[in-house]
């Protein structure tokens, strides 16, 4: 997440996420821009290192597709069988599916929403079956974009499969599983606080204060060396133990991407397995995968749990068709129903109603997985710049958006894109 490492540069994007959003979805089109083509590219048309700057916008566009070529990473395989089929029955009425935006009385479409909301790649699927997929800017149907906070969502996941099957203890203390952070705010907590993240830390995630803990996170995580006169951690774990207390745990939401990697610490000591071989382990090579996935990691390999995800579209649709179907996928039971019913129940909402997100009222957090409690019992995982993956269970509906939006921050997003995904869950169950 500082100069180098994928924290610090989608970290230093919410610094700068509150400029005019300019140029549009068409403009800033890496095609249209002619970032990285020719042989070689022009120089003013470079995105790499050892510049700092390629998560700034529009860069950014490019980027989410391609980290990879600009960050140490670790395969997360899908192993050597056949992809399962996806079967499709495509809509093309989907884009003319009308709706207001909150907060406003101008009615757009789903297909003016989606250049509004930047997106990169968009799947609907509807009982099983694909009804709508579109690509956009630098992504292919054959290539990947950065989940961001989405791999959180993947992480919370896996833990909720290994307390369902009776492997993890979530009401056991941290510091019984990972001794090292006895010492840490994390010590005294539940594993279920931690993957709730009701946790009371010290921690600063204020992008716009250079002193705020998370720019000492960006410079543990940051993968290449470190300058010379660099004293403090130097990786994920080592940043990990310093962290202190700050509240009780428990009492309120706080939304603190260092809760998803002191999780894949603990199953990483419950399991003896990363998380880039649970993700391989559990799910990939299980749902039929057409592609590799792959995850940014630091200096000493550690995947980044909180958001170095990068994955294809139609396998991140097949992950959330196996959520909307319980842990079933294609007749076959790959996760435990259990696991599926913890996150969609929700969590606690009066701890989230303490963060304050209004646009999200009435919601909670579970299993690291956003819940709605709306009339549709949806839920999803979100990312920074639009990335969702969205179930709604009473429409029998997925919703998979990959996107580079210009403001990273989700409540600049969600006024189209909720009530978009609602009014298209509410066209396909009238049909």
């Amino acid at each position: 997440m500082t100069s180098i490492a994928i924290a610090t540069c989608y970290l230093a994007t919410l610094c700068s996420a509150e400029k005019p959003l300019a140029p549009n979805a068409e403009q800033s089109d890496p095609a249209t821009l002619g970032w990285m083509q020719g042989f070689p590219p022009p120089a003013d048309k470079i995105i790499g290192q050892p510049d700092s700057n390629y998560f700034s916008f529009p860069k950014l566009r490019w980027t989410v597709c391609h980290l990879r070529e600009l960050l140490p990473t670790k395969q997360v395989s899908r192993g050597l069988s056949a992809p399962s089929v996806l079967e499709y029955n495509l809509d093309p009425y989907i884009d003319s599916v009308s709706f207001y935006p909150l907060h406003s009385d101008q009615e757009i479409t789903w297909q003016e929403s989606l250049g509004l909301n930047y997106t990169d790649g968009m799947l609907v699927l509807h009982k099983g079956k694909v009804v709508y997929e579109r690509y956009f800017g630098a992504l292919s149907e054959d290539g990947k974009h950065a989940a961001m906070s989405m791999t959180k969502s993947m992480t919370g996941l896996l833990a909720e499969i290994l307390v369902a099957e009776g492997v993890l203890d979530d009401q056991a203390k941290v510091e019984t599983i990972v001794p090292e952070l006895a010492q840490s705010a994390f010590g005294d907590a539940t594993v279920r606080q931690v993957m709730d993240m009701t946790t009371g830390l010290k921690y600063s995630e204020d992008y716009s204060d250079p002193n705020a803990d998370i720019w000492v996170y960006n410079a543990a995580a940051n993968p290449l060396p470190k300058p010379a006169d660099y004293v403090g951690p130097r990786s994920y774990y080592e940043f990990l133990q310093t962290v202190k207390k700050e509240g009780d745990h428990g009492e309120a939401f706080g939304y603190k991407t260092i809760n998803t990697d002191v999780l894949a610490w603990i199953m990483a000591k419950t399991t003896g397995k990363d998380l880039t071989s649970l993700l391989s382990e559990r799910i990939w090579r299980k749902i039929g995968a057409e592609q590799d996935a792959y995850t940014t990691v630091d200096s000493i390999g550690t995947p980044f749990a909180g958001g170095g995800l990068s994955a294809g579209l139609r396998d991140l649709g097949r992950i959330g068709q196996l959520m909307l179907n319980e842990g079933k996928l294609n007749g076959e039971r790959i996760i435990p129903r259990k696991a599926i019913r913890s996150i969609s129940k929700g969590g606690s909402k009066e701890a989230f109603a303490k963060a304050g997100y209004k646009d999200l009222a009435g919601g909670s957090y579970r299993g690291m997985w956003w819940v709605f409690h709306n009339d549709h019992k949806a839920y999803a995982a979100r990312g920074v710049h639009g990335q969702t993956i969205y179930i709604d269970p009473t429409a029998e509906m997925v919703i998979v958006r990959f996107a580079s939006h210009p403001h990273a921050k989700n409540a600049y997003i969600d006024p189209t894109s909720l009530p978009a995904y609602q009014a298209v869950a509410e066209y396909l169950l009238s049909k």
